[in-house]
């Protein structure tokens, strides 16, 4: 059998969003990889009882852990907003594993949330009658993200939900590598109008060309937005101190140091990278302007997964229009859809190392995002809150 470790490795990395809609720059993962999935249990009661930013903290964990595990190798995956998926190849699927279980773990004791989890061979997706393919979208020069077509990782997580793959547990103290996992921005106010989370899937039967065609016209939509449609400020996020989610990051970082030393130790870290951030002063190689261009230049505020996942900067006439396209497409019979609306957006980051431009910043709306926009598809009807 040939080696397939080297897989992702060799796919192009593209820097065109739009030409992704197609299955032109996707690549059939080998059967003998392995695809990780997680979700949150009762999300949606989470999110009313204000509880997102830590629903992201763990979805982003999930990443930071086996982005940790693979000890700098790249590997492909998927922030999901209230879950994440992603894939290694065969030698590594018992150290995922044993990660994925040990976030379980970590999620429950330090905030009470139930995470499910599973890892499937991607064989066994095909078995089922779906594919999994993936490509690798660059949108600065620094990082680039994977993006999913062929419905294996959809079926896969609705599989999870469903209780028929499932991973066995770790034990109850066993901690994760989240090093470089934070959450220190403020959430990012619109400035156009409304914060848009929008979420696509194929409708059934409906033909590749057909959904790829309506992808273009949303995404042509988007990108007549000023920058897109990029939720953050071109100079990135404001900070304060503390920060709003030092505590959050507190649970992340401790391991097996006391929750209040940890706490302690991130307040005067913060402070001094508030400090900086807010002054523009540089400190040695650290220059805070520089860092703040490539926070918003390495933001994932647009993917495919699936169908396509975007948190938008929106001002009212451009929503109705994305909205009339949607309309449409779903009344075809090419597309399902889920949209939601509110005032902010967030972000989680990951940050293995301050000294070079590869830190990656997961974004959502701040008052659901993706979770909400998902729900509305998973209750087979079409939302946007007023």
């Amino acid at each position: 059998m040939r080696d397939t470790a080297e897989f992702y490795d060799t796919i192009p990395k593209a820097s065109d969003f739009d030409a992704l809609a197609g299955d032109g720059s996707y690549r059939p993962m080998p059967d003998d990889w392995v695809l990780g999935v997680a979700d949150i249990v009762g999300s949606t009661q989470h999110i009313v009882e204000g509880r997102y930013k830590i629903v992201n903290m763990i979805g982003a964990a999930v990443i930071a852990s086996q982005v940790n595990a693979a000890d700098g190798r790249a590997l492909p995956y998927m922030f999901g907003g209230d879950g994440a998926g992603f894939a290694v190849w065969p030698d590594q699927a018992d150290t995922a594993r044993r990660e994925l279980a040990a976030v379980q773990a970590w999620a429950k004791r330090e905030f009470d949330i139930d995470l499910r989890a599973a890892m499937i061979p991607v064989s066994h997706i095909r078995n089922a009658g779906h594919d999994l393919r993936v490509a690798r979208y660059k949108p600065s020069q620094n990082i680039d993200y994977a993006m999913f077509s062929g419905g294996g990782l959809s079926w896969a997580e609705a599989e999870l939900k469903a209780g028929t793959i499932a991973l066995d547990p770790a034990l109850q103290d066993a901690v994760p590598n989240l090093d470089g996992l934070s959450c220190r921005w403020n959430h990012i106010r619109a400035r156009h109008g409304t914060i848009l989370s929008l979420v696509t899937e194929p409708a059934p039967g409906a033909l590749p060309e057909d959904v790829a065609t309506a992808i273009h016209k949303i995404v042509a939509i988007a990108d007549s937005l000023d920058r897109g449609g990029h939720p953050m400020p071109p100079d990135g996020p404001g900070v304060s101190w503390p920060p709003p989610g030092l505590g959050i990051e507190a649970h992340a970082a401790h391991g097996t140091t006391p929750l209040w030393r940890t706490r302690l130790s991130l307040l005067i870290h913060s402070l001094m990278a508030w400090f900086f951030l807010r002054s523009g002063v540089k400190a040695g190689d650290f220059d805070p302007a520089h860092y703040r261009n490539m926070v918003v230049q390495n933001a994932d505020f647009r993917k495919f997964d699936d169908g396509l996942k975007m948190t938008l900067d929106c001002d009212p006439d451009t929503q109705k229009r994305i909205e009339q396209v949607l309309q449409d497409a779903e009344k075809k019979g090419i597309l399902r859809y889920g949209l939601f609306t509110q005032d902010e957006a967030m972000m989680t980051c990951f940050v293995p190392s301050m000294a070079d431009d590869s830190h990656v910043h997961f974004v959502d709306g701040a008052a659901g995002g993706y979770a909400q926009a998902t729900l509305k598809i998973k209750g087979g009807e079409s939302y946007l809150r007023r």
